[in-house]
Parts: structure tokens; C-alpha cells; sequence
């Protein structure tokens, strides 16, 4: 396609461009999973860090499965574009900090040669939860995920982000090369801890003395970000067109509002992150974590499936319908209450933002896609603020409702009769637990009560609590509505 936005030169001028000479930049950081959601944050913040200090910080991308965006990027030689909405109106700035796309299937030699580059200082990822390998009954590594079974049969070759990581730091000692610095940007709580965990106990199922240098040398720092990145459509590509003048198949939008939270621990340098407004570097980022996790998106995660089972397709949408915008804000306020003072938030001027930022009319973001991998999220954003919740006395009243909301979605119908596909890791468990049972609160709560490793004893054994969860759930199966307000 010949008008491809490949280059800098001849762009309309209502489009930002890089601040620096991208020719002169070397990569130094290798990302895994070039998604929306690593578009929106990872390379805009390097990409401010590049035109305020400078330094060898390009970023080379790679793809674990599908070639779409990487192949995209690369007929784009790493050029993209970021929409930012807000009502008064979408800006475009052009990103170059992408230097180079790779797509691992194709050439999976190629990628752990850059793994076991002394160039790559940092090796990041947003790879999605689902696709650590990780058990959430156990906090540890899932012996029966396909990536993990895979990969500790064939370390050599390896097929999934553990088995990368594991294979490119082996290569790294082995060579006398110092280590690159794993950098997780999932939605994970204690993100740079489990990934820690996951691969310590893969490495020493195959290689004990490689696990203990590992240990030794390698810092796992969390992260926490926050952008609300909706899925790109046509219109998506056709703003980017009309501002930047050339076709974008790899263009993003995104909201106004970024912030990312970096614990400051790495092996061998970093961008300066810390010069580009909404970054910060800190010792310690489990607060700030756990604040976005349960006040952000929990509160997303019960309008998303309060919305997309009563026929709302954006959050945007949601938020006119003054009942569940006021149950959004008392959620925040529950999920607030078992926070620990976060360092420089006000935690009632953050929910306050929130609710701004869910209502912002530029902003479509479908409330299907949200609900996505619900039995990955649930346990960080909802489960274990609940339980915390109902120990200190709380009713967990909106809790049980988003618990009740997710279970209505669970069943896999709409209010009109429709069957959707539920996308989620665990549907086939899901389905065959309800497949039998009859359509009321009672028995479907029941039924997914027992899903193996979701839902905490201290939940299930609270009485009341499953009994208001059952309650909600029946009246959401006769008419998707609760009484809110």
C-alpha cells in the first residue's frame, strides 16, 4: 500500500512527530506482545523518555502468536499512531521509538538471538495474564498450561513468554553476558513478584544452578499502568488518516489520563522514564497496584458485565444510566475502604476521575471486551477485596453484586435470547458446571461457587454473603435489572 506510513517526512501538520532522530537510536529494550494496550503506555512513555534524555532505549517488538500487529508495524518500519480523545476533540501523535517487529513462530531463533543480545538491557512484556502459565489456586507455575508442558520438554525452543525468558537468561550466563532486566506491565497484582516465581520454579525444574544466578542477579520490578486503551475500528484508522495523512493499520486510541508506577530496580539502566509527565519511579508499587486493581477496575468489571448482559455495548453508555453510574461510585468507595493510604492520592478525588474518564463521550470502549478472561481478573479486582471487606464487618454488598453480574454473564445468553461466546480461559469448565442445572440465582451460583480454585473458602463458607450473591443473580436472570437507586 503505497501511502503506508513509513516515514516522517511530508505528514499532515496537524500530526506530532518524534522529538529525536530515530536513525541514530539503537534498540535497548525487547517487548513481547506489541498489543493496544503496550501502544497506548510502554512506547509512548519511551518514547518521551527518548526526546527528553536521549540514549540507546529503541524498542524492538515480538509477537508470541498472531503476526498482525508486527507485520503491521514492520510494513511501518516501527510507525504508528496514538489517538488521543477527549470532547474536545482527537490529537495524533506519531511514535518512534519501535525500531523493528519480529513474529516468533516464524523465526523463533531469531528472537532469542535479540534475547541473548548484551544490546537488550530490558526485556518487557503485556502478554495478557492468561498467558504466564501461572495457577491462581496455587500463586505458582500451572504444570497443565500447553506453553509450560511444552516448554519444560523443549527448553531449547521454546514456545511461551517463561520459556523465553528462562532460555534467553540461560544463554546470557552461559556467555558471560549480564542479564536483561524481565519488566512486566500485565494486570497482575505484584506483577514483577509472580513472574519471579514463575520462572524460579521452571528453572529449577530443568536447571538448579541457572535458578540460583537467576536469583541472584536477575530484579523482577512491578509495575502498575493505567490508560483506558479501547480496541481499534475503522474509524480508529480513519482519523489516523485524516490527521496524519497516510494509512495506519497499526493505529491506536487511547484517553488523555496515563499513569505508570515503576518500581526503579534494574540490572543494567533504563530510559528516563521519570522526565514524561504520568510516569513514576518508586520503591515500592504494591499500593498504587492495588488501588487501580480495586477501585479502576473492579468498578470496570462490574459495569462491564452489568452492561453487556443488559444491552450497552460501550462503558460510555453505561455511564448514562444514572443507577449503575452511582453504583460504580459506591463501588469505588467500598474498594477504597480497604486500601491502605496510597502516597500522594486522594482516594475520593481518584474515584472522582474515574467516574469523569468512564463517561468520556471520545472514548468507546465496549464493555464485551472488558469481560473478557473474567476467571483471570475476578480474583485481584473483586475476590480478595471482598473477602478483606467482609472481615472487617462490611456487608460487600457491591461485591456480590458484581459477583451475581459476572455469573449472569457466565450463562452466555443476552436479555434478547442470544448466545455469545464468554472468552475466557475456563469457558468449557464454566459451561459444563451450569450446563444442567436450572436457570434460577440459586442453582447457578451454587454451580460456579464450586469453579476449582476461583472463588476463596472465606467467600464461599460466608453464608449471608452467597445467599445476597444468589438474590442478585435471580433477579438479573428475570429482567437484568437491580434495584440501585
Amino acid at each position: 500500500m503505497s501511502d503506508r506510513l513509513q516515514n516522517v517526512t511530508g505528514l499532515a501538520p496537524t500530526a506530532k512527530l518524534p522529538a529525536y532522530d530515530r536513525n541514530a537510536l539503537k534498540a535497548g529494550i525487547l517487548h513481547l506482545g506489541p498489543g493496544a494496550f503496550f501502544r497506548a503506555h510502554f512506547a509512548p512513555f519511551t518514547d518521551g523518555a527518548l526526546a527528553a534524555a536521549g540514549g540507546d532505549w529503541g524498542i524492538e517488538v515480538a509477537s508470541l502468536r498472531t503476526p498482525d500487529v508486527a507485520d503491521n508495524l514492520s510494513a511501518q518500519n516501527g510507525l504508528y499512531t496514538v489517538l488521543i480523545r477527549d470532547t474536545s476533540g482527537t490529537t495524533a501523535h506519531v511514535m518512534g521509538s519501535i525500531l523493528k517487529a519480529h513474529v516468533a513462530p516464524r523465526d523463533p531463533a531469531g528472537l532469542l538471538a535479540r534475547l541473548e543480545d548484551p544490546d537488550i538491557r530490558i526485556v518487557s512484556m503485556t502478554v495478557t495474564e492468561k498467558a504466564y502459565g501461572f495457577d491462581p489456586a496455587t500463586g505458582g507455575l500451572d504444570l497443565k498450561h500447553p506453553d509450560i508442558i511444552a516448554d519444560l520438554a523443549n527448553r531449547h525452543a521454546p514456545r511461551g513468554v517463561i520459556g523465553y525468558l528462562v532460555e534467553g537468561l540461560a544463554r546470557r550466563r552461559q556467555k558471560g553476558i549480564a542479564p536483561f532486566t524481565p519488566l512486566s506491565c500485565d494486570n497482575l497484582p505484584s506483577n514483577g513478584a509472580v513472574l519471579k516465581r514463575l520462572v524460579l520454579e521452571f528453572t529449577a525444574r530443568i536447571d538448579a544452578e541457572l535458578r540460583d544466578w537467576i536469583e541472584a542477579n536477575v530484579p523482577f520490578p512491578s509495575t502498575m499502568v493505567d490508560r483506558i486503551t479501547p480496541a481499534s475500528t475503522d474509524a480508529t484508522y480513519a482519523d489516523a488518516k485524516r490527521l496524519t495523512g497516510r494509512t495506519d493499520l497499526a493505529a491506536i486510541e487511547t484517553e488523555p489520563f496515563t499513569q505508570w508506577v515503576i518500581e526503579d530496580h534494574f540490572a543494567n539502566g533504563r530510559p528516563a522514564w521519570e522526565e514524561v509527565h504520568g510516569a513514576l519511579m518508586v520503591e515500592e508499587v504494591s499500593a498504587y497496584e492495588k488501588m487501580k486493581l480495586r477501585m479502576l477496575n473492579g468498578a470496570h468489571s462490574l459495569l462491564a458485565y452489568l452492561g453487556y448482559t443488559a444491552g450497552y455495548e460501550f462503558v460510555r453508555d453505561v455511564m448514562d444510566d444514572a443507577g449503575l453510574s452511582a453504583l460504580a461510585r459506591r463501588h469505588m468507595n467500598a474498594a477504597a475502604a480497604t486500601l491502605d493510604p496510597v502516597p500522594g492520592i486522594d482516594l475520593d478525588v481518584y474515584a472522582n476521575e474515574l467516574i469523569a474518564r468512564f463517561a468520556n463521550k471520545a472514548i468507546a470502549h465496549r464493555t464485551y471486551q472488558i469481560a473478557m478472561d473474567g476467571t483471570q481478573k475476578l480474583p485481584q479486582r473483586l475476590l480478595e477485596p471482598a473477602t478483606e471487606a467482609l472481615a472487617k464487618g462490611s456487608k460487600a454488598e457491591t461485591y456480590a453484586i458484581a459477583v451475581a453480574a459476572w455469573m449472569r454473564y457466565a450463562m452466555g445468553i443476552d436479555r434478547n435470547g442470544e448466545r455469545y461466546e464468554l472468552r475466557d480461559p475456563r469457558a468449557g469448565e464454566i459451561t459444563a458446571l451450569i450446563a444442567d442445572v436450572p436457570r434460577n440465582g440459586g442453582a447457578v451460583s451454587a454451580a460456579l461457587f464450586k469453579l476449582p480454585g476461583l472463588f476463596p473458602k472465606a467467600l464461599t463458607a460466608n453464608i449471608a454473603w452467597t445467599e445476597d450473591v444468589a438474590n442478585k443473580l435471580e433477579i438479573l436472570i428475570q429482567d437484568n435489572r437491580l434495584p440501585l437507586y
